[in-house]
């Protein structure tokens, strides 16, 4: 008997609190063929990133396992007055193809915003909804939402003052500028990897010294002047 790529969980709704079901891809078919540099991974078969956000049939909200669980009768109000009023019941929960996912998440983007979730939340929503228009190559689409999430992602490194060794969120920065062209600012965040020395993350370290090469190959094929951190480096080769 073929065993489906798929299988249903039970969850209640934050916001209606009502029960419903919704799919998960079992890790016996999560078979990846590479990741991007920015994170994104690329599947052979089936995208379990697909089933991420669960869909109210009954009320719309929608929302991953990292939201906060709970709503105030405010945000309940808010989000009924908003976009729960105009909800046609649609199911969410069988086998979801790009359009179907991109619709999920862009519900929960529109949930997070009204809810007030945080901005690591938001934050990866937008960089979720990049890697959808990755996958169909519509690079407008992409860059346009990559620059959203990078916002967001600031806004999280500014309110974690306190965890300021957040080796992998600079990175993720520092990559994000350089895939929208903004290598002075990329090259800014991967230094600052490098040459904390309260940085401990050794593979974090490695992937900035990767990015920050790759940043300067791309400043030189697009006949652009080098800042003068990479400046010093093209010295030290000569």
């Amino acid at each position: 008997m073929e065993v489906s790529p798929l299988y249903q969980i039970k969850v209640k709704c934050t916001c209606c609190e009502q029960q419903f079901q919704t799919s998960k891809v079992r890790p016996s078919f999560k078979k990846s063929k590479g990741s991007d540099t920015d994170f994104c991974v690329h599947y052979k078969e089936m995208n379990p990133e697909y089933y991420v956000v669960r869909v109210c049939p009954f009320c719309g909200f929608s929302m991953t396992e990292n939201f906060s669980d709970k709503m105030t009768p405010r945000q309940k109000s808010d989000y009924y007055d908003k976009l729960g009023s105009k909800w046609v019941s649609r199911e969410f929960g069988g086998e979801r193809d790009w359009a179907t996912a991109m619709q999920s998440f862009k519900l929960a983007l529109l949930c997070a915003q009204i809810k007030g979730e945080r901005d690591r939340i938001l934050a990866g929503l937008l960089h979720h909804i990049a890697w959808l228009y990755r996958e169909k190559s519509d690079k407008e689409q992409e860059l346009r939402f990559l620059q959203f999430a990078l916002d967001a992602y600031v806004r999280v490194f500014q309110g974690e003052e306190e965890n300021m060794n957040n080796a992998r969120l600079m990175y993720l920065m520092g990559e994000l500028n350089r895939r929208l062209k903004k290598y002075h600012e990329a090259v800014r965040w991967f230094g600052r990897v490098i040459n904390d020395k309260k940085i401990m993350d050794a593979a974090m370290i490695r992937a900035c010294r990767e990015q920050w090469v790759q940043t300067r190959e791309d400043m030189l094929a697009d006949k652009l002047d080098l800042p003068e951190e990479l400046q010093e480096e093209e010295k030290k080769k000569k």
